[in-house]
């Protein structure tokens, strides 16, 4: 069974059987909390599993538990997710990009709970692409490094919402090309004289791999630390949430959190983050990846 014929079958079975049936297709998966999407699992979507074994215990023991299921290599799958907000949406920011022709393989649709979209893509295989957020679009990039929650998974919203499949591709699929797509729907220039390019900056997956690790008690500070890093070495704030949002998700912060944590950061990052550096030696800061 591929991941298509999962979607099309996930509206008739429980998430448990719907989880089985992506590891069947050779699909790992991973629980998260019934009606949310932070996971039930240590190390999250580094956990995730297609043995059925593993992935029929995690059910029985959570049976109402969303599903998981990492993005990029891991599972073949890059997903184009589509935001919607109160103030905006992604959609005609999508639409220019297919009409740029930038966004025309997708192997299928699948409605979120928000009223967004999920666009799915085959992955490439020997080319992994990480993870973005374009906020100023509504558009993020779901690869190597990052997850969703897939169907018949449901948010705990007033109409309990649930992920369901809107559509399958026609025609044949192909990989999206992610940095070509950031390029344009989300175009920057060039950042002069900043220390990004006088000295030589902290890796963001490094540092990414560290923040979704932090355990409860110490996550917001360490994404704290984490974007101050990247704050101070030049990177503008939305790189700084593009590196690291989805690791803190990961870790276990929700959105908000995350992005007031980010948006403090940046403040004090002008100030300067050296003072901020030593006060959080405390925490777990010899775990930090070396990046002096």
């Amino acid at each position: 069974m591929s991941v298509a014929e999962v979607l099309v079958a996930s509206s008739r079975l429980s998430v448990r059987d719907a989880a089985l049936a992506f590891a069947r297709a050779g699909i790992p998966v991973f629980p998260c909390v019934p009606e949310g999407k932070h996971p039930l699992t240590p190390a999250g979507f580094h956990d995730a599993s297609s043995d059925l074994e593993q992935v029929r215990a995690w059910w029985t023991r959570w049976p109402s538990a969303n599903i998981g299921m990492p993005t990029g290599s891991a599972s073949g799958i890059d997903v184009v997710d589509i935001d919607v907000t109160k103030a905006d949406a992604g959609f005609a920011a999508f639409e220019r990009a297919t009409a740029a022709g930038l966004v025309d393989g997708e192997l299928a649709r699948v409605r979120t709970p928000s009223g967004g979209m999920h666009v799915y893509f085959v992955a490439i295989a020997d080319r992994p692409q990480r993870c973005w957020q374009a906020a100023s679009a509504h558009i993020d990039f779901r690869g190597d490094g990052g997850y969703v929650i897939v169907p018949p998974s449901i948010l705990a919203t007033d109409t309990g919402a649930s992920y369901r499949l809107y559509s399958l591709s026609s025609a044949g699929s192909k990989p999206v090309d992610a940095v070509a797509l950031r390029g344009f729907i989300d175009p920057r220039p060039p950042q002069a004289g900043t220390r990004a390019t006088t000295a030589r900056p902290p890796e963001p997956s490094r540092l990414a791999q560290w923040v979704s690790n932090l355990q409860e008690g110490e996550r917001n500070s360490g994404l704290f630390w984490a974007a101050c890093r990247l704050v101070e070495a030049g990177f503008a704030p939305a790189d700084v949430e593009a590196a690291l949002a989805p690791s803190a998700q990961t870790a276990g912060l929700d959105e908000r959190e995350i992005l007031t944590t980010i948006s403090s950061a940046s403040r004090r990052g002008a100030a300067g983050a050296q003072a901020f550096d030593r006060a959080a030696s405390g925490g777990r800061r010899g775990d930090a990846p070396c990046l002096s």
